[in-house]
C-alpha cells in the first residue's frame, strides 16, 4: 500500500513542453476558425429552413446551399482533431493551484467556468454533429433546435474566453513557437516530437479528416472520402436519404388514382401524372444537398411551378404551402417563399437524368429548386396551396 498514490496530480506532473502557450494558441486559432465557419454556415442552413424569412433566402447561385453545408461538414469534422490536440496541451490546467487572494480567486473561478462551458458545448456540438450526419440520432431532442440553441452557446463562450485569454494568445503567437517566456515552471521535459512536429501532425490530421468527408461534397474525393456519408451511388445515380418504405408511401397512392391538387382559395386544379406530363416540360440542372453535407447534382425534367400556380391565377410572389403524400414527419409540409415559386428552374420533377423518377426519387412528382436545403425538396406531391 505505501506506492499507492491518493493525491490528485499538480502541474508538476505534466512536465512535457509540449503542453505549452505556443502550442495551444496556435492550435486554438484554427480550431477558432473552423468553429467560426461552422457557426455562420450553420446559421446560413437554419434561415434557408426557417418557413418565414423576412429577408427572402435567395435561389442563387444553386449551388450556394451545396457549398456552405459542404464548408459546415467539412471544418466541424476538421475541429475534432483540433479540439483534442488543444485539451490535451491545456490538460494540465485542470490542476493548476487556485490563488488565495479573493478577486483572484474569483476570476479563476469564472474563467474556469467558462471553459467548463466552452469545452462541453463544443463536444457537444461536434459529437451531435457527426451523428446527425452519420443519420443516427440516439437521443430523444430535436436536433436541428439543440444544436442551434448550443451553437450560440459554444460561439458565446469561446469569445468570452479569447478575450480573455488575448494577452497570453498574442504574446504566443508574436514568439517563436519554441519560445519558454509563456511556458509553466515545470513544463521542461523534452516530448517525442518538437513543437513544430507536433503542429505539423496536428495540421496533418485535421487534413486528411477533412478530406475523409470532403467527398460527400466534391465528387473528385469521393474515391479517397472513406467517412463521406453517401458515395453518391443510388437510384438513377442520385443518393437516397428516405425510401418510400420509410415514409410509407403505397402503391395505391402513387398507382393510377393519383392526383396533384394547385390550390388557391375556391380555385382548385387537379392534375394527373399524365396531365403533368402533356403540359410543357423544362429540363435543369440542379444540384440536391442535405443538412448532413452530401449533394450532387443532376438533370432534372419536370412542370414549372409557376406555370401550374398561373392555373389558379396565383399572383407573383405568393407563397406555397407544399403537402407530401407522405403520412407522416416533419417535412410532410414546407413552405416555398414566393421568390422560389417565381423561379423559372423551380420544377414539379417528373423524370431525373432522362428516366422517370424512381419510387425512391419521390415518383410520380416531386419539388426541385436552386439552392434549397434537400430536406424542403419535397418528394411525392400531393398539393401546392397558394397562401391568401
Amino acid at each position: 500500500m505505501s506506492g499507492l498514490r491518493l493525491a490528485p496530480p499538480t502541474e508538476a506532473d505534466f512536465p512535457s513542453r509540449l503542453r505549452s502557450p505556443s502550442v495551444t494558441s496556435r492550435v486554438g486559432l484554427w480550431l477558432g476558425i473552423s468553429f467560426g465557419l461552422c457557426f455562420l454556415t450553420g446559421l446560413i442552413s437554419h434561415y434557408a429552413q426557417n418557413p418565414t424569412q423576412p429577408i427572402p433566402f435567395p435561389t442563387s447561385p444553386s449551388w450556394g446551399y451545396r457549398l456552405t453545408q459542404g464548408i459546415h461538414v467539412v471544418a466541424g469534422t476538421a475541429a475534432v482533431p483540433l479540439l483534442l490536440v488543444k485539451l490535451w496541451s491545456v490538460y494540465p490546467l485542470l490542476f493548476r493551484r487556485p490563488p488565495r487572494e479573493v478577486r483572484r480567486l474569483v476570476l479563476d473561478g469564472l474563467e474556469r467556468a467558462s471553459i467548463a462551458v466552452l469545452v462541453a458545448a463544443a463536444i457537444f456540438q461536434l459529437a451531435t454533429g457527426l451523428m446527425n450526419a452519420a443519420q443516427w440520432y440516439p437521443w430523444g431532442f430535436s436536433f436541428r433546435s439543440s444544436h442551434y440553441a448550443l451553437a450560440w452557446v459554444a460561439i458565446g463562450s469561446l469569445v468570452v474566453h479569447v478575450a480573455v485569454k488575448l494577452p497570453m494568445i498574442r504574446s504566443a503567437l508574436g514568439a517563436d513557437v519554441e519560445a519558454s517566456d509563456n511556458d509553466r515552471p515545470t513544463a521542461v521535459a523534452a516530448g517525442a516530437l518538437s513543437r513544430r512536429g507536433l503542429l505539423r501532425t496536428t495540421w496533418l490530421a485535421a487534413g486528411v479528416a477533412a478530406l475523409a468527408v470532403a467527398g460527400g461534397t466534391v465528387p473528385l474525393l469521393r474515391k479517397v472520402s472513406l467517412f463521406a456519408v453517401r458515395d453518391g451511388e443510388g437510384p438513377q445515380g442520385l443518393p437516397v436519404n428516405k425510401t418510400a418504405a420509410a415514409a410509407r408511401i403505397t402503391d395505391e397512392m402513387v398507382g393510377a388514382d393519383y392526383r396533384l391538387e394547385i390550390v388557391r382559395g375556391d380555385q382548385r386544379v387537379s392534375l394527373t401524372r399524365e396531365d403533368l406530363v402533356a403540359m410543357t416540360q423544362r429540363t435543369e440542372s440542379l444540384p440536391i444537398a442535405c443538412v448532413e453535407g452530401w449533394s450532387a447534382g443532376a438533370q432534372w425534367t419536370g412542370v414549372r411551378v409557376r406555370d401550374l400556380l398561373d392555373l389558379v391565377e396565383a399572383p407573383a410572389g405568393a407563397e406555397v404551402e407544399v403537402t407530401s403524400l407522405q403520412p407522416s414527419g416533419p417535412f410532410r409540409r414546407t413552405i416555398l417563399q414566393g421568390n422560389f415559386a417565381d423561379d423559372e428552374r423551380t420544377l414539379v420533377a417528373l423524370a431525373l437524368n432522362g428516366q422517370a423518377l424512381n419510387r425512391d426519387h419521390g415518383e410520380p412528382a416531386r419539388l426541385i429548386a436552386p439552392n434549397r436545403p434537400g430536406v424542403l425538396q419535397t418528394k411525392w406531391l400531393a398539393r401546392l396551396e397558394v397562401a391568401l
